[in-house]
């Protein structure tokens, strides 16, 4: 039951939208009516400016983090449920119940929760989301291509408990399938590209 508990923590803690609250606070504008309509740091940045765009993604780490704390204080750090937890924060993010289920594409909780997961694994797969996003000057392309190396480094780093290898592939898998329209319109050509200024 106390594992139980943690999950539905989890997923209540990775739904609250702060790139939505954010935006509400200091301009009164629904995050969702503006930009790609995404309610995560990368639209936040491109629609309101710097400031509220790097608050809103260390809020959305920050989240994620906590809620698998959280979990692994509750549970003495059983792999199974900490990983659960990492999976249902990302949930909690993609899936708000406080925006009727309308949310973002959980990459910073999913940084945050595999920060206390995997650390290592995680450090690697940002080095090579960096040079992506230098490369291709999208965010949504290192975000692909950070995910879906991550379980391989996962595995070749940590060799970790079952339960965190498979959470790693399933988050992994999460991430590149939350972002299928980045995907079409990087083949197009016609995917945004990073900007420190507000559009």
């Amino acid at each position: 039951m106390t594992g139980l508990l943690a999950l539905v923590i989890a997923y209540l803690i990775g739904g609250i939208p702060f790139g939505y609250v954010l935006v509400r606070l200091t301009t009164g504008k629904d995050i969702r009516s503006s930009g790609s309509g995404n309610i995560g740091a990368t639209n936040v940045l491109r629609t309101t400016g710097r400031a509220a765009g790097v608050a809103t993604l260390l809020l959305d780490v920050a989240k994620g983090y906590f809620a698998v704390f959280i979990a692994a204080q509750m549970t003495d750090d059983d792999p199974w449920w900490t990983s659960l937890a990492a999976l249902a924060v990302m949930a909690g993010h993609a899936f708000p119940v406080f925006l009727k289920f309308q949310g973002g594409k959980a990459v910073a909780s999913f940084i945050g929760a595999f920060l206390y997961l995997t650390p290592l694994p995680l450090a690697a797969v940002l080095v090579l989301f960096v040079i992506t996003v230098a490369a291709t000057r999208a965010i949504s392309a290192g975000s692909i291509i950070a995910a879906g190396t991550f379980p391989l480094g996962v595995w070749l780093i940590l060799h970790p408990p079952a339960p965190v290898l498979l959470a790693s592939f399933i988050a992994g898998a999460f991430i590149v399938y939350r972002h299928k329209p980045n995907i079409e319109r990087l083949r197009a050509g016609t995917e945004n590209r990073f900007s420190w200024k507000k559009k």
